[in-house]
């Protein structure tokens, strides 16, 4: 593992200039992502209270969450009471000096504040803004509270997750959250270039619902043109075999997929059974499919007489797609992960040093960094709105005096 610091290279979008409104995951992680890639990203938090991620997490290791260091890393927090005149006039004027506000309240909160796109793009013609929520900004349901269990649930992807025979499950992550931030992150970059050749901003308006439904692949298609719908299917997906979990002797779960002809043959040939490939039920990626819970139980049966790293050693050795269902500490100690530096190790001022994910995608020339972890709340309030609002000590401490900052 190596340290990170705030020595390091400017990413693609340094320069640019961010502000954050949000809470929790969806909004955040767009910034996140942003300020991953060199983005200066000036995070606007209550005071007193901050982003309640700040204390969310199965334990709080010395009073603090492992959640926040991630969510909040590269980004500059500032204290301000956005629910009060005074409040709202400093941000107005922080966003007439930025490229991006990103946001995640109900929709209408920002008008209600008097921060509504028309009266800050009348200040900032340029501006971009990024409005995640529940539902997106119109519509019957867009007032609704929409998290991202309800967004996974209605876009289609709770629905199919878990065993059939079971209620749908719920993925181990608030993946619609990820999913949505992902995309206002996406949008936030394609309304950014077509700024370029308008001068004018826009809004990039990211529903968590729609966010998971545009990664459902054939689902709505397939049932629209045969009325198919998708039903859970646990560890497979009907018709795709081999494509599954299967146990090792010494208690791990190695994945396999071998689903095309010619993977098939060589997996076949890794098992020294020549047998199945000839085999009039599995000789077809139809007759698989068809067939798929006896082949799995023929391939569980030869898995179950083999190591691990074994029987990763042989599938490495054919050619066949393999790894093993990872947990947190198989992730530290795995050589891939450690040779292309995908969890670093960087300095945190409580914790002495934390674990994280890397910053993804990698760019060759510009790539991103994590510059430092998520920071105290309001640590650079001070810093912020002297530089770039110009207010002396003596209004700032008056501000503080009265919390709005």
């Amino acid at each position: 593992m190596t340290e990170t610091s705030t020595a390091v290279p400017a990413g693609p979008l340094a320069g640019l200039t961010v502000l954050e409104m949000g809470t929790l995951i969806a909004g955040p992680f767009c910034g996140q992502i942003l300020g991953d890639f060199g983005a200066t990203v000036i995070k606007i938090e209550d005071p007193g209270k901050g982003d309640p991620m700040r204390q969310w997490g199965r334990s709080l290791p010395k009073g603090h969450s492992p959640w926040w260091p991630v969510i909040g890393r590269n980004k500059q927090s500032v204290t301000l009471d956005l629910r009060v005149p005074e409040g709202q006039a400093l941000a107005r004027r922080l966003i007439a000096g930025a490229d991006v506000l990103v946001e995640n309240f109900r929709p209408g909160a920002l008008e209600k504040w008097g921060l509504g796109y028309d009266v800050l793009s009348a200040d900032n013609p340029g501006l971009v803004m990024a409005r995640v929520s529940g539902f997106g900004q119109t519509g019957p349901y867009a007032q609704r509270a929409g998290y991202a269990l309800v967004g996974e649930a209605m876009g289609g992807l709770r629905y199919v997750t878990g065993e059939p025979d079971r209620p749908p499950a719920r993925a181990g992550i608030s993946i619609g959250d990820s999913l949505a931030g992902l995309h206002a992150a996406l949008g936030v970059m394609m309304a950014l270039h077509g700024r370029h050749r308008t001068g004018r901003g826009q809004v990039v308006d990211a529903a968590i619902y729609e966010s998971v439904l545009s990664v459902m692949e054939n689902l709505i298609t397939e049932y629209g043109l045969t009325g198919y719908v998708r039903e859970r299917s646990g560890a497979v997906l009907p018709g795709i075999a081999p494509s599954n979990a299967y146990p090792t002797g010494d208690g791990a779960l190695v994945v396999i997929g071998a689903n095309q002809d010619t993977l098939f043959a060589r997996l076949c040939e890794a098992m020294d059974r020549p047998d199945l490939a000839a085999d009039p039920r599995f000789a077809g990626h139809a007759a698989r499919g068809v067939h798929q819970a006896v082949l799995d139980a023929e391939i569980a049966a030869w898995t179950s007489t083999l190591k691990a790293a074994d029987l990763l050693a042989r599938m490495e050795a054919h050619g066949v797609a393999a790894g093993r269902v990872y947990r947190a500490p198989d992730m530290l100690d795995d050589p891939q992960f450690v040779a292309r530096q995908s969890i670093i190790e960087t300095p945190h001022p409580v914790f002495g040093a934390v674990h994280m994910q890397n910053v993804f995608p990698r760019l060759s020339e510009s790539p991103g960094h994590v510059r430092w972890p998520g920071p105290a709340l309001g640590e650079h309030t001070d810093l912020v709105l002297a530089e770039r609002l110009g207010l002396s000590d003596q209004i700032l401490s008056d501000l503080r005096s009265r919390a709005i900052i």
